[in-house]
């Protein structure tokens, strides 16, 4: 179980296939463990975009980045009950 209470948040954009992959990885993975989430579109935030245009999706645990393109559940799942 979760040692401390983690927010996982998904960086995407609209029409990305990358994204629609690690969406269902994250909302699996977060809730299986009961770990908060939400998606940021990165098309709606000028500074997002400029620095992740080329490289959504973006998985963050606690404002942290933590996958970049693939999504890992493992990797996911060991951040989030470490």
């Amino acid at each position: 179980m979760v040692s401390r209470q983690h927010i996982v948040t998904l960086l995407s954009r609209p029409g990305c296939h990358l994204c629609d992959d690690a969406r269902t990885v994250v909302a699996k993975v977060c809730d299986e463990l009961g770990v908060p989430w939400s998606e940021q579109d990165i098309t709606e935030d000028p500074d997002l975009f400029r620095q992740y245009a080329d490289d959504v999706p973006v998985t963050l645990v606690d404002g942290a980045q933590h996958d970049l393109l693939r999504v890992s559940a493992d990797r996911l799942r060991r951040a989030l009950t470490a």
